[in-house]
């Protein structure tokens, strides 16, 4: 049986993995690294089949909301729907906080979001939790933003 110093080192151990891998993804997303360095963030258990990407709100307001992309292909997807609708920059991470029992991290962001194809732009705050599988890669990916704004910017209604 574990001492409660030996519990407490692997507590801080498994704390100091996930934050480090929460900071990885977040990272590579600020720095626009290409996808595949994204995607090596995530699960490869089982091929990638347990990942789920979902971004909340209205699947009616973007193609990209309101319906879980499975697998690493179905991630794939999602930030290639994204890529292809937008573009971002000054994107920026904070306030991130780790729950090691539940191996969750959350994080706010931050940046300046563009719908491409109308040029509108807006400046929004938006929140990741992040479910990390035994090996700190993510497994689950949820993010919740301005849905409204996304919305509006695709039919041109910022401007």
């Amino acid at each position: 049986m574990a001492s409660t110093g030996e519990a407490r080192r692997e507590e801080a151990d498994k704390r100091s993995a996930l934050l480090k891998s929460a900071r990885s993804l977040c990272d590579a997303f600020a720095s626009g690294s290409p996808l595949d360095d994204v995607l090596e963030n995530f699960s490869t258990i089982d091929s990638g089949s347990s990942v789920v990407c979902l971004e909340h709100g209205l699947s009616n307001l973007a193609p990209f909301l309101g319906r879980e992309f499975r697998g690493l292909e179905g991630a794939r997807e999602y930030f290639g729907i994204i890529s292809d609708l937008l573009t971002y920059e000054n994107m920026r991470f904070s306030g991130y906080a780790v729950d090691e029992e539940a191996s969750l991290v959350s994080v706010v962001g931050r940046a300046t979001f563009t719908w491409k194809s109308t040029g509108d732009s807006w400046d929004e705050v938006f929140t990741y939790r992040l479910k990390f599988d035994e090996y700190a890669k993510v497994e689950v990916y949820e993010v919740w933003a301005d849905s409204g704004a996304a919305y509006l910017a695709s039919k041109g209604g910022l401007g």
